[in-house]
């Protein structure tokens, strides 16, 4: 009996070997295969980050291309708007000297009480104004 046991001792060794052989086997070939899915997993997430940027990246730049042509418009009509109250104002005045030297006048009496210097002479031959400086003589 004591044959058996030792056969069978061999025999429980021998698969034991067999089968840390085929674990060491089996890793040496599934280990590498592993890391190179395991890298070809994170190349696939840095992709899809990287897309995934390059997206909102191009949304922002068309949200700010929009807002820009938004404002461009608002602008534009601003615009439209001081010019046409400036051909109402022209119209109205052009035809109306007596306001403009009245403006005129009163211009000159709020620069004097804030001690401006320079003198005013209006109206003259052109209907505008002359400005002129006082000399200081010594």
């Amino acid at each position: 009996m004591k044959h058996s046991d030792s056969y069978s001792g061999g025999v429980i060794f021998g698969i034991l070997a067999f089968l840390l052989a085929a674990i060491i086997a089996t890793a040496m070939f599934v280990l590498p295969q592993y890391g190179v899915w395991q890298q070809s997993l994170e190349g696939k997430a840095e992709l899809q980050k990287a897309e995934y940027t390059r997206q909102v990246a191009v949304l922002e730049a068309q949200a700010k291309l929009d807002s820009a042509e938004k404002l461009k418009e608002v602008r534009i009509k601003e615009a439209e708007g001081i010019a046409e109250s400036n051909k109402i104002i022209g119209a109205s005045l052009k035809d109306n000297p007596e306001y403009l030297t009245f403006l005129q006048i009163q211009h000159i009496e709020e620069g004097a009480e804030k001690g401006n210097k320079t003198y005013f002479v209006a109206p003259n031959q052109g209907g505008l104004p002359i400005l002129t400086a006082p000399t200081n003589k010594g």
